[in-house]
């Protein structure tokens, strides 16, 4: 663990679009993108996926996908047609996930990860693995910046939510943590929303739209607590599972 100088502070951004106004070199990113992008990650690599390569268009994924290499792709929460897998975390989980490494690509997830690639540390964060998440940004004793991928650049609920629910227990865990304003407005969102957040989406616009596409099971997953202990980390370009020993 390297530890910084700086002070231990947690900020939010809402879309990848604002992430320059965010950029230090000390803090540790999280990606956010529950509904789907990081929660299908998250779970890829329960699964046993050896490696995930985030890329930003459906032709580089293809091109990955020409190699031999699997390949998942989603635009507009539709899988592309062709690939592999979508963006459902289902379809990640099973035995034909394990030690492949898998490319993927996203209409917002992937293109946070591009934004962010070039940070001190880049890891995906889900409802799915928040604890183990939370426990280990504590630990490591860096600020820390939560990066929403939003939707197309805009600020969307259910990122934010999250956002505010890792707000929530990191100062619950250390409360010397400074907030900024975005990470202290998202924790009273946080706060309305935690007694039942699937019903606090309800009108969000990604949910409505996913539960269009006939989603919904996708959806409660999403929203699901600490369904793995993994935490994606990116590393080299490319997503492995953090080891937790270092």
């Amino acid at each position: 663990m390297a530890e910084t100088t700086s002070p231990l502070k947690i900020d939010a951004c809402f879309s990848p679009y604002l992430y320059p106004v965010y950029a230090d070199s000390e803090s540790i990113v999280v990606i956010i993108d529950v509904l789907r992008a990081t929660s299908a990650i998250c779970t890829a690599f329960h699964y046993g996926a050896a490696k995930m390569i985030p890329v930003a268009t459906v032709e580089e994924a293809r091109a990955l996908q020409a190699t031999g290499m699997l390949a998942g792709a989603e635009r507009d929460a539709i899988k592309v047609e062709g690939f592999d897998f979508g963006n459902s975390p289902y379809d990640y989980m099973g035995d034909h996930v394990k030690d492949q490494t898998i490319a993927i690509t996203t209409t917002n997830g992937t293109q946070a990860l591009e934004a962010a690639k070039n940070a001190y540390k880049v890891v995906v964060g889900a409802f799915t693995n928040i604890s183990a998440l939370c426990n280990w940004l504590v630990a490591e004793k860096r600020p820390v910046l939560l990066l929403c991928s939003g939707w197309k650049n805009r600020f969307n609920l259910e990122d934010s939510m999250f956002a505010g629910a890792v707000t929530q227990e990191l100062i619950n865990r250390n409360p010397s943590y400074k907030m900024g304003d975005a990470c202290l407005a998202l924790q009273y969102l946080y706060q309305q929303a935690q007694t039942d957040p699937y019903k606090f989406l309800s009108r969000a616009s990604h949910k409505e739209r996913m539960a269009r596409l006939g989603l919904k099971k996708d959806i409660r997953f999403c929203l699901q607590h600490d369904q793995t202990t993994v935490i994606p980390v990116l590393v080299n370009g490319a997503l492995v599972k953090l080891d937790m020993k270092k």
